[in-house]
């Protein structure tokens, strides 16, 4: 009887512990997994913020001024509403008339 009882305590206490490494080594896995997921994550972040800045930087009124002015463009002027062209059919459909009007006007001359 008392024989019994050591033999499966034991079996048990060695069930528990194979089951216990088992579970330790996936959690450590998943948290292996979790951790290279959060570098990631923070170095896209760190350059999604680089990104946003250059934008702002770049974008702001004055750095514009700053860069036109030492490209020499001092004659800057803005582009008008009507020159702005939402797809590129719009665009063709331009150049096609621009084309026909020189056209129109050789043909005068």
């Amino acid at each position: 009887m008392f024989n019994k009882k050591i033999v499966l305590f034991t079996s048990v206490f060695v069930i528990c512990l194979i089951v216990t490494s088992f579970i330790k080594n996936k959690t450590r896995m998943i948290e292996k997994k979790i951790y290279n997921l959060n570098v990631k994550i923070l170095s896209n972040k760190k350059k999604i913020n680089q990104a946003q800045l250059d934008f702002h930087y770049i974008t702001s009124p004055a750095e514009i001024e700053k860069r036109l002015s030492t490209l020499g463009l001092d004659t800057y002027q803005p582009i008008k509403h009507s020159k702005i062209f939402f797809n590129i059919s719009d665009l063709n459909k331009l150049q096609k008339k621009i084309s026909n009007i020189d056209n129109l006007n050789e043909k005068k001359n």
